[in-house]
């Protein structure tokens, strides 16, 4: 029987630069939809998953449009509450070698960040669903989208199902210690914590930071770290992602995965990157189909980096890779496919 997934988060028209050209000097973009826990749910289609999303979209051709590019990539939109005014947005410029990227948000009063739990028919919306999944972006929207988290998180916990989070900081929405506070009472249901392994929201909450120089790299070193974490918070799974910025197109990333008992280190990859939007989408994706199929430690480590590196390389928010290149990208396999 395939793996079930139901995610609640906000899809956001995404307006990207052509040809990396900066926001100030671009007269067309490219038009797509994508937001991060969509991104999750299109990434485990491909493995094999039957993901479905609940979000709030506007009941207007924008909307429309949003639902139907959702769904041609398998993700189930009938949990969708078609109502509100607009579509979030977001313009991406694209950097290169010493000029970053760079994201502006147009997302305030959003149908998604003025959801409301009752909105949401919850026995319905996670019937037939065996995992819950959720990021703190959403969170970070609006109250009233976190007290919807909550209630789905007390929903799938009642029906017996896991829960998993992103933490994902984004320094244009909150600060750590907003984050922090505002997350802090919806870590008593996540079983599955996944992040980045500097997220400031994580070192607010542990008091600990969890940034280990290269040369210093175990994957025993990162064990303090996620023995805190394990410690308040009383987590069965934690991933985490390792970045190292060379320059906008090149960068190196790992994962670390502990699954209760071991601890594991991916091998490093050296990106050169075509899209960083949805890279830690794809980790959390490759984390959570290892946990899914009961992968001992080091197998989801090098899974979950490997997704999130071919992220990376994809244009667009959503990783379009299936397990098996995923498998081939750990094994460090990038010869032709003939």
């Amino acid at each position: 029987m395939p793996h079930s997934f139901v995610t609640i988060g906000e899809v956001l028209l995404r307006l990207t630069t052509p040809r990396r050209e900066r926001l100030t000097q671009a007269r067309g973009f490219d038009a797509i939809y994508g937001g991060t826990e969509c991104n999750v749910a299109v990434a485990l289609e491909q493995f094999g998953v039957e993901p479905a999303l609940i979000s709030r979209i506007p009941d207007n051709d924008i909307g429309q449009a949003c639902v139907n590019y959702i769904r041609q990539y398998g993700v189930d939109t009938s949990r969708v509450v078609r109502s509100g005014d607009r579509l979030g947005l977001y313009y991406l410029e694209i950097g290169a070698s010493v000029r970053p990227s760079a994201v502006v948000y147009d997302r305030a009063r959003s149908a998604m960040s003025e959801i409301e739990p009752g909105m949401v028919d919850w026995p319905a919306a996670l019937a037939g669903r065996d995992w819950f999944h959720f990021s703190g972006i959403t969170c970070a929207i609006s109250k009233k989208a976190t007290a919807t988290v909550a209630a789905g998180c007390e929903a799938a916990k009642a029906a017996g199902m896991t829960v998993s989070t992103d933490f994902n900081y984004r320094s244009a929405l909150w600060s750590p210690e907003e984050a922090a506070k505002r997350l802090d009472p919806l870590m008593q249901y996540i079983d599955v914590a996944i992040g980045s392994a500097r997220d400031p929201i994580l070192g607010v909450m542990l008091g600990k930071d969890g940034n280990i120089e290269p040369d210093d790299r175990t994957a025993d070193a990162y064990r303090p770290f996620v023995d805190a974490a394990v410690s308040k918070y009383g987590f069965g799974r934690v991933a985490l992602t390792i970045r190292d910025i060379h320059s906008s197109d090149r960068n190196d990333w790992q994962g670390v995965y502990f699954d209760g008992s071991e601890i594991a280190l991916s091998r490093r990859h050296e990106l050169e990157i075509v899209d960083r939007v949805g890279g830690g989408d794809g980790f959390a994706a490759g984390a959570i189909w290892g946990v899914m199929n009961g992968w001992e430690a080091q197998k989801t480590a090098d899974f979950a980096a490997a997704s999130g590196a071919i992220a990376h390389t994809v244009h667009g928010d959503f990783n379009l890779a299936s397990e098996a290149e995923v498998l081939a990208a750990a094994a460090g396999g990038a010869d032709v496919r003939r």
